[in-house]
């Protein structure tokens, strides 16, 4: 019976969350800028799931910004705060961890190469959790912009932005939160932590691909990234995609109703399948235990190649990744896995539940990896 563990990768579109689409695919197919009726019930369509975005973060309507999806909202985030504040005189120095999605990394990399900002990149701890004191440690007078992400896309790790959050704030510095893997799993404030910049992607979280979140704090000056008609105040130019803007809104109300009870469900099939895994000699998991996302488990398979075990879990019907998914496709040691000092020697799954996964998935997995797992150790000679 096939199992889907990849949700950390893409979750499946809620029957529901389609459901709210389709009217928007089929008739209200107005361009939301445009006066007439049409394009005023595009508008309307638009700015009602604006406001279930803002319920659901605890943020005002005025602070939620559609963008073409997590990427794009980490690097509006990235790139215009630290521009903007660089062009008011304050400094030209960023400050993130080594363990950020890449398009965290990648803009902060740009600044430093091609606009001259200095880069200082903190390392975690080796349970994949960043330590405060270190990062805040970071911080000089003429730092603009720290980005920390919530929870780390390859291995769970939720990092400590409660004591992060304030600190910055107090001494004036920007902070970006790439959430696109803690919304709807673990609490966030973005009001109540100050936080300058925050990035959802929708189908993260049972929603619609290419269509994402950047929450923007009223009171902070961005330079825009991307021009054309003004649209998303004047950040994010570019015509609204309305049905997807829909799918997003009722996602988010979807995802903030069902936490209550997901979150516990989840958190508890997470310990069923670790427990599942670690049992097997020379499998360990990789990140935090407690300070985890309950949908995320991370091992590292002494004796086994990660692309051996994945192409012996798919023909098993099991979906599972090796790292992060965002890495055209590529199976090789990650920058996350590094900043760890993970075992290079060993094969690195990430398995990833979600609003579908059953207890009949969790047990088809770890039959498969205890299956694999042999397998492929006794094809290489063992296990030693």
């Amino acid at each position: 019976m096939p199992a889907y563990l990849d949700h950390a990768a893409t979750t499946p579109l809620d029957p529901a969350v389609l459901e709210a689409m389709l009217p928007h695919l089929r008739d209200t197919y107005g361009n939301p800028s445009s006066g007439h009726a049409w394009g005023r019930a595009a508008r309307a369509a638009v700015e009602t799931a604006r406001e279930q975005v803002a319920e659901a973060l605890g943020v005002t309507p005025l602070e939620v910004l559609f963008t073409s999806g997590g990427t794009e909202s980490d690097n509006i985030a990235v790139l215009g705060l630290a521009r903007a504040a660089r062009a008011a005189g304050r400094g030209a120095h960023v400050v993130t961890t080594a363990i950020e999605h890449r398009a965290v990394l990648a803009a902060c990399e740009a600044l430093r190469d091609r606009e001259g900002f200095d880069l200082t990149v903190v390392a975690p701890g080796p349970d994949g959790v960043v330590d405060p004191e270190r990062l805040l440690g970071a911080v000089r007078d003429d730092t603009v912009l720290v980005a920390c992400m919530a929870a780390n896309n390859e291995i769970g790790t939720v990092q400590p932005l409660a004591e992060i959050a304030p600190a910055l704030r107090a001494r004036g510095v920007a902070l970006h939160v790439d959430a696109v893997q803690a919304f709807g799993r673990v609490p966030l404030d973005p009001s109540g932590w100050g936080v300058a910049g925050l990035a959802l992607s929708a189908h993260k979280f049972c929603g619609p691909k290419g269509v994402g979140v950047l929450v923007l704090r009223r009171d902070v000056a961005v330079e825009p990234v991307q021009l054309g008609g003004g649209q998303e105040r004047g950040i994010r130019s570019g015509t609204l995609d309305a049905p997807s803007i829909v799918g997003c809104g009722a996602a988010a109300a979807l995802a903030v109703a069902a936490a209550p009870t997901e979150v516990p469900r989840l958190a508890a099939l997470r310990d069923a399948l670790r427990e599942g895994l670690c049992v097997l000699d020379g499998v360990t998991l990789v990140g935090s235990a407690e300070r985890r996302l309950p949908t995320n488990v991370a091992v590292a398979v002494a004796g086994c190649d990660g692309e051996s075990l994945l192409a012996a879990l798919d023909a098993r019907g099991v979906a599972v990744s090796a790292g992060s998914a965002c890495q055209s496709g590529a199976v090789r040691p990650s920058h996350v896995l590094t900043a760890i000092a993970a075992d290079p020697g060993a094969g690195h799954l990430r398995l990833s539940l979600g609003r579908t996964t059953t207890a009949q998935d969790v047990a088809t997995a770890v039959d498969a990896v205890h299956s694999a797992v042999a397998l492929l150790r006794g094809a290489g000679g063992g296990f030693v």
